[in-house]
C-alpha cells in the first residue's frame, strides 16, 4: 500500500484530508528522512491498522532500517511517556512530579538516528497523545538543536494529518 491507495479508500468527505496527505507528502522545509520519519512514528502512534499500512509501505524505500526502528520507537516509548507524564502535570497532588518515574526509557538516550529526528518524531506523537509537557519538552530540544517554527509546526501537521485519517478510516471500517 501506499498514500495514494490510502487517499483513494477516503470518503469524499474527507477530501480535504487526501489534499492534505499530498501536499505534506511533497512537503520541503523537512529532509526526507524526518518528513516520513514522522508519518511513520504517527502512524505508529494512531496504530489503525490502514493508515499503518499505507504509511509504512509508502516510506519503505524512503528511510534506513535505522530510521524506521528510530520512528517506531518514538511511537512506542512517547505511547508510554504521554500517559505518566500527562498524568504527573494533571493530577492535583503535586509530589507526583518530584517522584522518579523508574519506567525504562533507555531510548531516547540511543535512538540509533540523529537526535534531532527522534525528538521531532516524539514530539508529533506527543501531540497525538496530548501530552503538553512531554510537547514543551521536546520543542525545547527541537529549537535547542536548531529546528525552525515552520520545520516543528510541519511535523505537528503531519501529525494531525494521520491522526484525522486514521480517525476517518475506523470510523468507516465501523459502518462497513
Amino acid at each position: 500500500m501506499s498514500l495514494d491507495d490510502l487517499k483513494s479508500r477516503l470518503p469524499e468527505y474527507a477530501k480535504d484530508l487526501k489534499l492534505n496527505l499530498s501536499s505534506l507528502a511533497r512537503e520541503t522545509i523537512l529532509d526526507e528522512q524526518k518528513k516520513f520519519g514522522t508519518f511513520l512514528a504517527a502512524a505508529y502512534a494512531v496504530g489503525e491498522p490502514e493508515t499503518l499500512k499505507a504509511i509504512a509501505g509508502e516510506v519503505e524505500d524512503k528511510l534506513s532500517a535505522e530510521a524506521k526502528t528510530g520512528a517506531k520507537a518514538a511511537a512506542s516509548i512517547m505511547g508510554m511517556n504521554n500517559v505518566y507524564y500527562r498524568f504527573t502535570h494533571l493530577a492535583m497532588a503535586k509530589d507526583y512530579k518530584t517522584l522518579p518515574a523508574k519506567l525504562r526509557m533507555n531510548v531516547i538516550a540511543n535512538p540509533g538516528v540523529e537526535k534531532a529526528d527522534f525528538e521531532l518524531w516524539s514530539l508529533a506523537v506527543s501531540a497525538i497523545n496530548g501530552c503538553g509537557m512531554c510537547v514543551d519538552s521536546h520543542e525545547g530540544e527541537l529549537k535547542k538543536a536548531g529546528l525552525s517554527s515552520e520545520q516543528i509546526q510541519a511535523s505537528v501537521r503531519i501529525a494531525a494529518v494521520v491522526h484525522a485519517v486514521a480517525a476517518v478510516m475506523r470510523a468507516e471500517s465501523a459502518l462497513a
